[in-house]
């Protein structure tokens, strides 16, 4: 009877094995086809992203040569891992080369990189004024600039922050005529990412400190290990953009429980630990680690209030076509730029007088596009003309070779 049982299972499952095969094989080929239509449309996907984003920026075209730009800034540093190389420093140039600059502000000195080309590049100025907070950066600009500046400029460097510009061009005396050009970098610069006692970078082991103005009292250790939970989960979720802000905001005030995070390597592990592994590994954790340290960074700074009521003072400052160029690095940042520059320029609520003026500005915006090739496309108001009504980004050389300069993009406004 086994025997029989036996030869029945054996004559069944010969008999079914060609069906077996055929559904197994259709079953694969299902799959292997719905994972490469997964693909194509994933790359579809891709390129329609890459194309809105090109759409929503003008890449500049701009060549760009490091050793020049080096060379242009006045960068003779026997440490050139030191060297600082300044962002889309063609394209701020132009920004500035068609007008007469008698007086230039850089409100974010940094080494000086921008400032010194600048300089060069503008023998009719008379005045200079340099901002930062940094006392570090100062030491390092104070010999570049010394070495460019002739003595007929009156040249200013400051150990202020940039929302004190009103005050310290009162203090200069320029404050009543206003500054033909002002420029505002939003970027870290390498001396102070590449300082692990900083605690800016997620690359090295150092305080959590985060402090552009070292003399400020407000560190990131400080948020992390006292701040109530809810404004914790708050940064990361609004300055960080961070979709996973729930777990770090319990991660981190569970922490406390155990000594609290007092080292950029105490907050690495836990992101580390946080993160999923199927979120891109090794790439996935630091993606979101740099997504923290910005939140961070952001409050310790109060970097975007900061930075909208500085625009305002800053267009407040300018002559009669002047012109003030902002650098940003992240959609944050950019996103005030844009909004900020739209309210500032909004015209009268007169619908006549608005369109005579429009009419006269129309003109004169087409006159400024003949001059200068790098401007594409305006918005015109009543106070300002908005010179790049999409953004300038780097050159893809300059992305290649200076990959801090990623990120950046441009935006210019002009006083009428």
């Amino acid at each position: 009877m086994a025997m029989l049982s036996s030869k029945i299972s054996s004559s069944l499952f010969l008999s079914l094995s060609p069906k077996l095969t055929y559904l197994t094989n259709a079953f694969l080929l299902s799959r292997s086809t719905a994972t490469t239509t997964k693909q194509k449309n994933k790359k579809k996907e891709n390129a329609k992203a890459a194309l809105a984003k090109e759409k929503r920026r003008t890449r500049s075209d701009k060549q760009f040569n490091k050793d020049a730009v080096i060379e242009r800034c006045n960068v003779n540093d026997t440490d050139t891992n030191s060297s600082h190389i300044p962002v889309m420093l063609g394209e701020v140039l132009d920004v500035f080369s068609t007008s007469s600059l008698t007086s230039f502000v850089d409100c974010t000195l940094g080494a000086a990189g921008h400032s010194t080309a600048v300089i060069r590049g503008h023998p009719e100025l008379k005045c200079f004024v340099g901002m930062d907070v940094d006392s570090v950066a100062h030491d390092v600009a104070q010999p570049r600039l010394d070495a460019v500046l002739s003595s007929g400029v009156r040249a200013f460097t400051v150990l202020r922050n940039f929302r004190d510009v009103k005050s310290v061009l009162r203090e200069v005396g320029e404050i009543q005529l206003g500054v033909d050009g002002i420029l505002m970098d939003l970027g870290m610069s390498s001396m102070q990412v590449d300082d692990p006692t900083r605690g800016f970078s997620v690359l090295g082991d150092g305080p959590l400190d985060m402090r552009m103005d070292p003399q400020a009292s407000l560190k990131a250790e400080d948020i992390l290990n006292s701040w109530p939970d809810s404004e914790v989960g708050r940064i990361l979720r609004e300055y960080g953009e961070e979709s996973n802000w729930r777990t770090l905001q319990k991660k981190i005030v569970d922490a406390r429980l155990h000594g609290g995070l007092h080292s950029t390597s105490d907050l690495l592990d836990l992101i580390r630990h946080v993160t999923p592994p199927m979120k891109g590994g090794r790439q996935g954790w630091i993606k979101t680690a740099t997504r923290v340290f910005q939140a961070l960074r952001i409050a310790v700074n109060d970097e975007l209030k900061t930075l909208e009521d500085s625009l305002h003072s800053c267009f407040d400052c300018l002559a009669p076509g002047g012109r003030l160029a902002v650098i940003s690095f992240h959609s944050l940042e950019d996103r005030i730029v844009k909004q900020t520059f739209l309210d500032i320029i909004k015209g009268s609520e007169d619908v006549e007088e608005r369109e005579s003026l429009n009419s006269d500005l129309r003109k004169t915006s087409d006159e400024i596009k003949e001059k200068e090739a790098w401007i594409k496309q305006v918005i015109y108001g009543s106070k300002g003309t908005i010179l790049t009504k999409r953004p300038i980004t780097p050159s893809g050389e300059e992305e290649k070779l200076n990959r801090r300069s990623r990120s950046a993009k441009l935006r210019v406004i002009q006083k009428h």
